[in-house]
């Protein structure tokens, strides 16, 4: 073989080797242009050859989910709502079954327990049974911590507690006076039902008003809001209602006085021990603004969103001589009340008695 056979074989089979490179691109050109195109109008190809359907046969309903119908609403609404929860397969299955009814239908506003990959039927009729509407609602019980309340309010409205977490973190918002560094003591406790276009912020607010409204029916300024919220909020968790006058009577004695506050619940508050029956040397101990043995006066701030009845009795003190109280023995949330330190610390030592013959009574 000369040269010149060797040059022209050489020639030719680089062209067979750019010719197969540029049939494999152009294959793989068009396999990537369809996985594309697939990718883009798959499911309407698929619809329109009958090779699929835009509906759930019911055959494979997953887990438990809400969803939530609010005023104003229309249909287009509730099946984009229905979708993105996967409910419904496709939002078109649920509105045009939704469109089809005669006489149409009219959804209430609330939340409603479905389930996912539900048919456009079932949904629909899932949505049209009163037994799935919930009613929004939250009842706050008197005593309970912002965090408490939160949690509280975000379980009964649906909103995440982040939301209300965000929402809370500006005090200012909500119009109390200037300074008060947080909403504790703020959110009054009580039921309530909310709607569902209300906002974390909506349902915060409405609280506030509570608490304002009742602190303007007993007169109190607006410069003297925050002291009253927390005796009231000490008064709410260191008794029960028949002794919160009394209560109160010990607190303002000390503060005049000039005698520590020394209130297990303040010191309990502060060092998180929320729900503690005995409080923790640690707790007793801890220098924090809140800890009334450590620190003469009133705490910082509320440890607790006080009821009327603590409010009124914070205005209102007993006209007694009572600088202590104790828990009385029976496990009733009674207290003994005493005027001098030898007879608290009788008090004291009558209730670890009972406590020690009777372990089983919580405290």
């Amino acid at each position: 073989m000369n040269a010149r056979s060797s040059e022209q074989e050489g020639r030719t089979g680089r062209r067979v080797l750019i010719s197969l490179l540029v049939a494999l691109l152009l294959l793989g050109g068009l396999a990537g242009a369809g996985a594309f195109l697939w990718s883009q109008y798959g499911e309407q190809i698929s619809l329109a050859m009958g090779w699929s359907t835009n509906d759930y046969d019911d055959s494979d309903q997953g887990e438990e989910v809400t969803v939530a119908i609010r005023s104003g609403e229309i249909g287009s609404d509730i099946a984009a709502s229905l979708h993105k929860a996967g409910v419904v397969k496709t939002s078109d299955a649920f509105y045009e079954l939704l469109l089809a009814q005669q006489p149409q239908v009219e959804f209430l506003p609330g939340v409603y327990t479905v389930r996912e990959r539900m048919s456009a039927q079932a949904a629909l009729d899932a949505l049209k049974d009163p037994a799935n509407r919930r009613q929004l609602s939250a009842t706050i019980p008197e005593g309970l911590t912002i965090e408490g309340t939160l949690e509280r309010l975000s379980q009964g409205s649906g909103i995440p507690y982040e939301e209300f977490a965000a929402a809370a973190a500006d005090p200012a918002a909500y119009g109390v006076p200037a300074g008060v560094p947080s909403l504790e003591g703020w959110l009054f406790p009580a039921t309530y039902e909310f709607s569902p276009e209300m906002t974390a912020q909506d349902i915060i607010a409405l609280l506030v008003s509570h608490q304002v409204q009742v602190l303007d029916e007993f007169g109190v300024p607006e410069a003297d809001r925050e002291r009253v919220l927390t005796i009231a909020s000490i008064v709410q968790r260191e008794g029960r209602d028949a002794d919160f006058a009394m209560i109160s009577q010990v607190i303002h004695k000390r503060l005049a006085i000039d005698m520590a506050l020394g209130m297990d619940s303040t010191a309990q508050y502060g060092s998180g021990e929320h729900g503690s029956f005995w409080s923790s040397d640690e707790a007793l101990s801890d220098d924090n603004p809140w800890n009334t043995y450590v620190h003469k006066g009133l705490p910082i701030g509320p440890i607790s969103n006080p009821g009327r009845a603590a409010v009124d009795a914070a205005l209102h003190p007993a006209d007694t001589d009572w600088l202590f109280f104790v828990n009385a023995p029976g496990g009733n949330g009674a207290l003994t009340f005493t005027s001098n330190e030898a007879d608290h610390e009788a008090a004291v030592q009558v209730y670890r008695d009972w406590c020690a013959a009777t372990p089983d009574s919580g405290c």
